[in-house]
């Protein structure tokens, strides 16, 4: 469900939860004092009443107002005995900026779970297992390649992941860091969840964004020195950043069509999502690529967490204008990471012989 609503009311917060489908839930003081099922007219309109207690005499409180999901808008008051003491509006920049109520977790004294999470909390915010991972990461991609171009493709992967960070700080997020995974890439971590699926669009599209950028710097610096050395790193940056923006879940781009088809409604992103999945799996069974088959179990594990919590998300759905932004931007960005490649094609190397020619230097 999504926060509309939390701030002071009678001393204690009072907190408006709800969902595009039409299900409302009003909290006072963290507890449940109104619902409202899901229909059209709860879609478009606040309309709570509930009774206080305070000493002997019982008050009646109203919390009333109109709501937009595209574009997202709430105007809102509340009343206490038809008198209002409280007003007001909120669109999705304060939604982008809002850190949503979490229930305190009651803690087990001696819990074995307890620990082990205590202990997982511990080894993430390390920095020993960052560099630890580097190195493997380091260790492998020289294994299957060479030392130098190991070192070039974390440099890549880096500014990759550098993008999703960057994108995480604009919407004001404290993030964990960057980690390397040996094979698999990299991932970056922040501390706090978002609050929409625009914010999920810039935070999953920011990555290859960087990615391409460093692409055409690498291009550039080709076309000043003629070391193929930067015409392959380019180009291969570009591979990893288009193959990053497949539709499939868990990569970028699958986040991206998430986004897009589930802000539709949760049927158009069940179906989308799954044919794309599917997809996945003729592609993974094709090329052989059985670590790209373990990225398809989680992907397919995700589809269903958000299908079956379609009803009590807390995102933001996007508007129709943040649907066709997203895509545009999506293809945009698609159609310049092959504009990078089909230029290497047709320079007169191959474009997948020229990582092969670093290897050889």
């Amino acid at each position: 469900m999504i926060e509309l609503l939390n701030q002071e009311f009678l001393g204690k917060p009072l907190r408006l939860e709800a969902s595009p489908a039409g299900w409302q839930q009003l909290f006072w003081d963290n507890q449940l004092v109104s619902t409202a099922d899901a229909s059209e007219g709860n879609q478009k309109q606040i309309r709570h009443r509930f009774l206080l207690r305070q000493g002997e005499q019982t008050i009646t409180c109203e919390v009333l107002g109109d709501l937009s999901w595209q574009p997202f808008t709430v105007n809102y008051s509340a009343y206490v005995d038809g008198t209002e003491l409280l007003s007001g509006s909120r669109d999705q920049k304060d939604i982008e900026t809002q850190t949503p109520y979490t229930p305190p977790i009651q803690e087990r004294r001696f819990s074995p779970i307890g620990l082990v999470s205590l202990g997982l909390k511990a080894l993430k915010s390390a920095k020993v297992i960052k560099v630890a991972l580097a190195s493997a990461s380091v260790a492998a991609y020289s294994w299957l390649f060479s030392f130098q171009f190991a070192l070039a493709l974390i440099a890549c992967l880096m500014v990759h992941e550098y993008g999703h960070i960057r994108a995480m700080k604009y919407f004001g997020m404290k993030t964990k860091g960057i980690y390397l995974i040996p094979f698999l890439g990299g991932l970056a971590l922040s501390d706090e969840k978002i609050n929409t699926r625009w914010q999920d669009v810039v935070i999953s599209m920011m990555g290859p964004m960087f990615g391409f950028i460093l692409s055409l710097g690498l291009l550039i610096v080709y076309w000043l020195t003629g070391e193929v050395f930067f015409a392959g790193l380019s180009a291969f940056n570009a591979f990893l950043n288009l193959f990053n923006l497949l539709p499939i879940l868990p990569l970028d781009g699958g986040h991206v069509l998430k986004s897009i088809s589930f802000s539709m409604n949760s049927v158009a992103g069940l179906a989308l999502c799954t044919s794309a999945a599917i997809g996945g799996v003729v592609l993974s069974y094709s090329l052989g690529l059985t670590l790209f088959g373990f990225l398809l179990i989680m992907g397919t594990i995700e589809i269903l967490i958000e299908w079956k919590g379609r009803y009590q998300t807390h995102l933001l759905p996007l508007d129709r204008y943040g649907q066709a932004v997203s895509a545009l931007w999506y293809l945009g960005l698609v159609a310049g990471l092959i504009a990078i490649i089909w230029y290497f094609a047709g320079s007169g190397d191959s474009m997948l012989a020229l990582p092969l020619q670093i290897l050889a230097q």
